[in-house]
């Protein structure tokens, strides 16, 4: 990122945190590729684990994927059949785009694959995607609608998100996925109509939280509307609101107390 479009984005962010430059946690250090894998499918694991407390499992459906770090043309993703509120780290499966599992046991979703493995070819900026059938996520999907900006939390959404504005069943052909990938454009997240949900971020943690944020603000919508007639936001408060909570440092900094409380939790995810 250049340093005067960086600066630029770091400026709102700078101001809600008041007291210092958070812009220094974009930029890791460099680490070795066994150190980022492993940083990287212990936060993919946590995510799992997360959304199986928060309800996102639907029987097979879904899945959160991680690109690994060495061999950018692979991802880490869950085994087919394993719950998410039970998924250990020694059981993500390693994945190439032709849809061979190189490392671990289990089976490999079919529409896991066909859905992620466009995006990570398609976005090399995204480094993580998650997508389930989560309740209100699915039931917001039905309308064929964009979420308004009703609330400060949905602004991270506003002008962010897109539309597939068509079903034509579980996502297995390769076309399909391609469709998805470009409905996504370069944008953080996607309403599958009739489906669900999906996001992506530069990290783990940016996605899930935009999944876990996303499927809130559509519960949010769903009863504002069945109470009456939403106030929306201004376009331009949306879009300042949303260079403060629609960042990609949020994003990150939005999941840590997650992490943190599910690993006091759930130590046993990383065995």
């Amino acid at each position: 990122m250049a340093t005067a479009e960086k600066t630029r984005k770091m400026a709102d962010i700078n101001t809600a945190v008041m007291n210092g430059d958070v812009s220094v946690l974009l930029g890791e250090p460099w680490q070795p590729p066994e150190k980022v894998r492993e940083e990287r499918k212990r936060k993919l694991t946590a995510a799992f684990r997360l959304f199986g407390k928060f309800g996102f499992d639907e029987g097979v459906a879904g899945h959160i994927t991680v690109r690994d770090p060495e061999l950018e043309d692979h991802f880490w993703v869950n085994p087919m059949g394993v719950s998410f509120k039970q998924l250990r780290m020694s059981q993500l499966l390693l994945v190439n785009h032709n849809g061979d599992v190189v490392e671990g046991d289990g089976y490999l979703n079919g529409a896991a694959f066909t859905i992620h493995s466009h995006i990570h070819r398609l976005r090399p900026d995204v480094i993580a995607a998650a997508h389930a059938h989560s309740l209100y996520g699915k039931a917001w999907s039905s309308l064929g609608r964009l979420l308004d900006p009703i609330t400060q939390d949905a602004c991270a959404f506003f002008g962010d998100h897109g539309l597939l504005d068509t079903f034509s069943g579980v996502v297995l052909e390769m076309g399909e996925g391609e469709a998805l990938a470009q409905a996504l454009g370069n944008r953080k997240a996607l309403i599958l109509q009739n489906h669900g949900l999906l996001t992506v971020g530069k990290s783990v943690e940016e996605a899930a939280w935009w999944y876990i944020t996303m499927e809130r603000s559509c519960q949010a919508q769903l009863l504002a509307e069945a109470a009456g007639d939403p106030i929306l936001i201004e376009p331009e408060v949306a879009i300042r609101t949303r260079a403060v909570v629609g960042t990609e440092l949020a994003g990150l900094f939005s999941f840590q107390p997650l992490y943190s409380v599910i690993c006091a939790e759930q130590p046993d995810m990383f065995e």
